[in-house]
């Protein structure tokens, strides 16, 4: 059995978004994006690793975790990123982490307010490709108007331990790698939510958005955002990631003007919590190569 894991870090509300950060110590800041059906505590692990570099604020999007609904009920990836580039005029300019949907999400803060953006971490980040998969298909599924209210109501027939062991074997390359407190954490999350009259909207709102960007054409779809992003961007793929193709990095490597990309074979969609310390090894690199600026970026 490993160790017992950390308790999640505290939260508040930062504007209109509930964040969760680490005691305030390295002047560095660093903010942390989650996926569609994730929260801030998504991000607790590599957090406690990164402590020591930076001073981390792990936002909850808009209708996710502890925040509440957007008040002009926007979930789309823009939507989003500006709750993003808000907690980044609160923190100063940061190192900017982005997890599938928060992946999108934060190359679009990237790109459009560079200003704010030390360096980028995406984590197997949800750009667009329409090649099928059984994950996004499911996504695709609950964004049909009418048909993703019906999957939302009857899904919440579903026990919620259920439900949650289901998610977790989709994103982990191993479920059983899951500490059994991490799970009945998220078991629990689940019911709290469950009883939350705009958890269905969220989750569809947020669902249509990123749809939408994999189908966006012209300078605002998030390829042609990517190839705009200044920061210096490490690109972490897991090689059994069933969600998004690790075959997808290749293009990324292509597309970011200075790129680095690191394939983890152990991991899945959600590196971050499979093996933080890796990751956390990998973001330091970036961050420090970051610090001394003119250092070359290694593929």
């Amino acid at each position: 059995m490993a160790a017992e894991p950390i308790p999640h870090w505290p939260g508040r509300m930062i504007g209109s978004v509930h964040v969760r950060s680490t005691p305030e110590g390295p002047a560095e800041q660093a903010v942390f994006v989650h996926g569609l059906a994730g929260a801030a505590t998504n991000w607790t692990d590599l957090m406690d690793e990164l402590k020591d570099t930076v001073t981390g604020h792990a936002i909850d999007l808009p209708g996710a975790g502890f925040s509440p609904t957007p008040a002009d009920g926007d979930y789309t990836v823009e939507g989003h990123a500006g709750a993003v580039i808000g907690l980044l005029e609160h923190t100063g300019p940061a190192h900017l982490f982005g997890n599938s949907l928060g992946g999108a999400i934060a190359v679009k803060v990237a790109a459009s307010r560079p200003d704010l953006v030390r360096s980028l971490t995406l984590i197997s980040p949800a750009l667009p490709d329409l090649l099928p998969r059984y994950g996004p298909v499911r996504v695709a599924c609950a964004a049909v108007p009418m048909l993703g209210e019906w999957v939302a109501s009857r899904l919440r027939l579903i026990p919620a331990e259920r439900r949650i062991t289901a998610s977790m074997a989709m994103v982990w390359a191993n479920m059983d790698a899951v500490h059994p407190l991490r799970l009945r954490d998220a078991i629990d999350e689940q019911r709290r939510r469950d009883d939350l009259p705009y958890a269905g909207e969220a989750m569809i709102g947020s669902a249509r958005g990123i749809v939408t960007e994999y189908f966006r054409r012209g300078e605002r779809s998030l390829w042609r955002q990517a190839a705009k992003v200044r920061a210096r961007t490490l690109i972490v793929h897991g090689r059994h990631d069933r969600l998004v193709r690790p075959a997808m990095a290749r293009k990324a490597y292509r597309t970011f003007p200075q790129v680095r990309l690191v394939l983890l074979p152990t991991a899945g969609h959600v590196a971050m919590m499979e093996i933080p310390q890796v990751v956390a090894a990998e973001a330091r690199r970036l961050i420090g190569e970051t610090q001394l600026g003119n250092a070359p970026l290694p593929s």
